[in-house]
């Protein structure tokens, strides 16, 4: 969630520095890598990136094989010679992945213990600088779980001139290490409760109960694996407004949040499981009337940009947006896959529509339909502890992928 939320201030910075700094801004570029170099110095392995300016970045340690991976979000490749093929020191080897992201493979277990920028000075571009110490084989593989991060760095606004250096002195690097980053958090959102049942099944059993029941097993099993934290947008029986629940999935920093539901229909004969993500216009007419009836409960969820002119907020809101329905796409699609494989899907399982509940433009959302509860049979599924360990099983393979 702060990885995505300083994006999100990213772009305002820049669509800001546009209106303040008038059309000539608009010739300036995104920022570019101009070059790359290592050094070995005994305990220490340093990388060097030239840039045209400061970019955004986030650190992450991977393991089998152990490597770390730099993600450098917008940048461009410019480098005046190719990447070495063979690393130095503590780097095996240098690769890009992704288009934005430069991957180390390291030659044996090693660590950042600096990542800093170095200004402009004498003619040198901004320099990124990550120093690299070894470590224990233990060590690695617990950052690697638990995801290092730097702080991703806000470049200045377009046309700024870089700070200027205090004369005698030597930009120097940070003292002390990259923060870690706590390891992915998971909002689980149960809909309905309290005052909202939901919808009631063949037997009469509520939907806001099953969807408790099931964040409650998923929450579990997503801990187990150490590798990601849960949240729950409600514990209890609970009514909460939408706004609210994703309210509480920002306040605890998540990097993903899953509403889950469980629909009833007229035909009983109707069965089986569906994902959601968010579109303009609806995918058909039936999740258009899905998505019309969760929205009433609550206004739309969003953020206060009351304070911007409204083309700005537009811009910025569309910028955002378009990149968490691109990532929660992509997980949709992982955990369809996934879940295909544990229990009956719905036709067209990858649906999309306009739940209120998915409209938060920096958290990228999904919303689990668990199946119909007016189909006795499916209902009855749903009441088992062993078909909701099924689909929790399958929606962590889906965050593993």
């Amino acid at each position: 969630m702060r990885f995505w939320a300083s994006r999100f201030q990213a772009y305002a910075a820049v669509i800001l520095g546009l209106l303040a700094f008038g059309t000539d801004v608009f010739a300036q570029t995104a920022p570019a890598a101009l070059g790359f170099r290592l050094g070995d110095h005994g305990q220490t392995t340093r990388l060097v990136l030239d840039l045209t300016q400061e970019a955004p970045y986030q650190v992450r340690t991977l393991a089998g094989p152990d490597r770390i991976a730099i993600d450098f979000p917008g940048l461009e490749w410019r480098l005046a010679t190719p990447l070495p093929k063979k690393g130095l020191g503590l780097i095996r080897s240098v690769y890009k992945e992704g288009g934005q992201s430069l991957v180390l493979e390291l030659a044996r277990p090693a660590k950042p213990t600096k990542v800093f920028y170095l200004a402009p000075a004498q003619g040198t571009s901004w320099r990124f600088v990550m120093d690299l110490e070894p470590s224990s084989a233990k060590e690695s593989q617990k950052a690697a779980r638990a995801d290092l991060q730097s702080k991703p760095v806000q470049a200045p606004a377009l046309g700024a001139k870089p700070a200027a250096k205090p004369t005698g002195q030597s930009a120097a690097a940070p003292a002390s290490p990259p923060p870690v980053k706590a390891i992915p958090v998971i909002a689980l959102d149960p809909g309905h409760g309290g005052i909202d049942p939901g919808a009631i099944g063949a037997s009469g059993v509520y939907e806001k109960n099953i969807t408790l029941a099931m964040a409650r097993e998923l929450k579990e099993r997503i801990e187990q694996t150490g590798r990601f934290k849960a949240v729950l947008t409600r514990d209890r029986d609970v009514f909460l407004k939408l706004r609210d629940r994703v309210a509480k999935a920002r306040a605890a920093g998540a990097d993903l949040f899953i509403s889950l539901h469980a629909d009833a229909h007229g035909n009983e004969q109707l069965s089986g499981l569906s994902v959601y993500t968010l579109s303009e216009k609806a995918s058909d007419a039936e999740a258009e009337l899905l998505a019309e009836k969760e929205n009433k409960a609550d206004l739309i969820a969003g953020i206060d940009l009351s304070h911007e002119a409204p083309e700005v907020a537009n811009i910025l809101i569309d910028l955002a947006q378009r990149e968490t329905m691109n990532l929660s796409a992509s997980f949709a699609g992982k955990t369809v896959a996934e879940l295909g494989q544990q229990v009956k899907l719905l036709s067209n399982t990858h649906r999309f529509a306009g739940f209120a509940v998915l409209k938060a433009p920096d958290v990228p959302s999904v919303l689990l339909e668990l199946g119909y509860l007016s189909n006795p049979r499916e209902e009855q599924l749903l009441k088992t502890e062993a078909y909701r360990a099924k689909l929790s099983l399958a929606v962590v393979k889906g965050l593993d992928a």
